[in-house]
């Protein structure tokens, strides 16, 4: 599975092609579903601009993306930093009534298996977002953790050797406790292509665009992330 990452928390001094609102959200979903992604993942935004996570913001952009590519799956952040910020935030996914088809947790974070079961009771799907072998340890111990859709391992070390290291812990971990959901391998900036083919040869789902970064394979900067999933496509063949 390809999944976009739409924008995540850049904005337009990034690319100017990063989609904020739910029109551009709604256009930018249409042309990396027509690109070959199969998911989708964003960071709503209010009307400034600036990540939400209240109902009414994460309303529009899932209805907005919905009329635009129907039957694809919208996944939404909630992200610790997300304001209203820490715990505050779970009042505001608890109000939620158009719902995400699911939503990425960063185990890192301290009310992290409060978040997962909120949403699990709610009938939103869980991506376990694994940054460490620590994060991997504290998964598996969560009842919970069979219940999710998947686990989401980010890689966030700039060196791709000590970032696969990474991968490599987290994977035995999960093996370990028989954890036998999808997983979904990426990383970020300059390890975004490196993982996003380590991903490949380990028969991974996989995402790519401009949250993750802004270049493509060759160096160039892509046009927006129609462009980065088209060349991820080129990568599969």
């Amino acid at each position: 599975m390809l999944q976009a990452c739409l924008n995540g928390g850049r904005d337009k001094g990034f690319h100017a092609a990063t989609p904020l609102t739910p029109r551009e959200l709604a256009a930018d979903a249409r042309a990396v579903v027509d690109a070959g992604a199969q998911q989708l993942h964003i960071h709503s935004r209010d009307a400034a601009g600036r990540e939400s996570l209240h109902p009414d913001d994460t309303a529009r952009a899932i209805e907005a993306i919905r009329a635009s590519v129907p039957g694809i799956a919208v996944g939404v952040s909630t992200g610790w930093w997300i304001a209203p910020r820490g715990r505050a935030r779970q009042q505001q996914i608890r109000a939620w009534q158009v719902l995400p088809d699911y939503v990425s947790i960063n185990l890192i974070e301290e009310d992290a298996t409060e978040v997962i079961d909120l949403v699990l009771e709610k009938g939103i799907g869980v991506e376990a977002g694994l940054w460490s072998a620590a994060d991997a340890e504290k998964f598996v111990a969560n009842p919970n953790a069979g219940n999710c859709l998947r686990v989401l391992i980010e890689i966030n070390e700039k060196e791709f050797s000590v970032g696969a290291e990474a991968v490599r812990q987290i994977m035995e971990i999960l093996d370990r406790a028989d954890i036998r959901l999808p997983r979904l391998l990426h990383g970020f900036e300059n390890t975004m292509w490196p993982f996003y083919r380590e991903a490949l040869r380990l028969g991974l789902d996989a995402r790519i665009g401009l949250e993750d970064g802004k270049l493509l394979p060759s160096g160039a900067e892509a046009a927006g992330n129609a462009d980065l999933i088209r060349a991820a496509h080129a990568l599969l063949r």
